[in-house]
């Protein structure tokens, strides 16, 4: 393993809390729905991949929702996984893959609102792939993003006024460091859905991931409301936020579970209500 991934690692490993239950514990009753190679249809999450893409091994995953129908207006969930080539003593794994996706099928139960997971790009031309860890070519990733989103919005109904961007870890990190990047990808997202990890609380293996480079991009926020989770506490993200001086529309959730994991969206418990309440106050009306 590389010397960034066993400090990735080991942070994470810090973060977690052992005197905090294993989200096992908790019986699931939500299963995320496996990724198929089949037409998209309500209730099914299918492998995408954007025209121009069909020679590379780049793809995304889409899911419609149980209730979805032709014609209809939709919330859309943009979901980017975390890194890739991790696990902890716990067993939490993450492989980096839309695929692994877990976030916005557990905030809706797979009802009300398209959900797409999509990929960080990396590599040219015809040996573009799937990033498994970090951001691949960050102008590719936006670019592929903004197809993603066009396309959803275009073909299925996805309501361009209610996209929420959503991710876990890497994931969590990219909602600023992607989502707001410039000006033009920020005005894509009505919110932002956020578990473990948040842009600027500390320095990655990456450039311009401190904290000056960080607030540029958090200026880009406004008024749009994050909501902001942690495995244990979030006492982290949320003094970060304090320092900065900047006032924003905050949810701060800490989840009630060790893991690094996003599995605790996919069982009953205080966590989850939250979330769901934030999802149905702030986007899903």
């Amino acid at each position: 393993m590389t010397s960034w991934l066993v400090s990735f690692a080991a942070v994470l490993l810090a973060a977690d809390t052992p005197e905090l239950p294993d989200v096992r514990s908790t019986p699931a009753d939500l299963v995320t729905p496996l990724m198929l190679r089949a037409e998209p249809a309500a209730g099914r999450r299918v492998r995408g991949v954007l025209p121009g893409y069909e020679v590379t091994a780049v793809y995304h995953t889409l899911y419609l929702p149980t209730d979805w129908q032709p014609g209809g207006k939709y919330p859309v969930i943009v979901e980017y996984p975390g890194n890739g080539n991790y696990r902890n003593a716990f067993g939490d794994v993450s492989d980096g893959m839309p695929e692994g996706c877990q976030l916005g099928y557990g905030l809706t139960g797979g009802r009300g609102a398209i959900w797409i997971c999509l990929p960080f790009v990396q590599g040219t031309g015809d040996e573009r792939v799937n990033a498994v860890t970090w951001w691949g070519d960050i102008a590719e990733t936006k670019r592929y993003c903004h197809a993603a989103v066009d396309l959803v919005c275009t073909q299925f109904g996805g309501d361009r006024q209610r996209v929420v961007l959503a991710g876990f870890s890497r994931g969590a990190i990219a909602g600023n460091f992607i989502g707001l990047h410039d000006d033009e990808i920020a005005k894509l997202w009505a919110g932002f859905f956020l578990f473990s990890h948040y842009d600027g609380v500390r320095n990655w293996p990456y450039a311009k991931s401190d904290r000056e480079a960080a607030l540029v991009r958090l200026k880009r926020l406004g008024t749009r409301p994050q909501f902001i989770a942690h495995e244990g506490n979030v006492d982290a993200i949320r003094d970060y936020l304090t320092s900065t001086g900047i006032s924003g529309r905050w949810t701060f959730q800490a989840v009630p579970y060790r893991n690094h994991s996003p599995e605790w969206l996919h069982r009953d418990n205080p966590a989850r209500n939250a979330a769901r309440k934030w999802w149905t106050e702030s986007i899903d009306q």
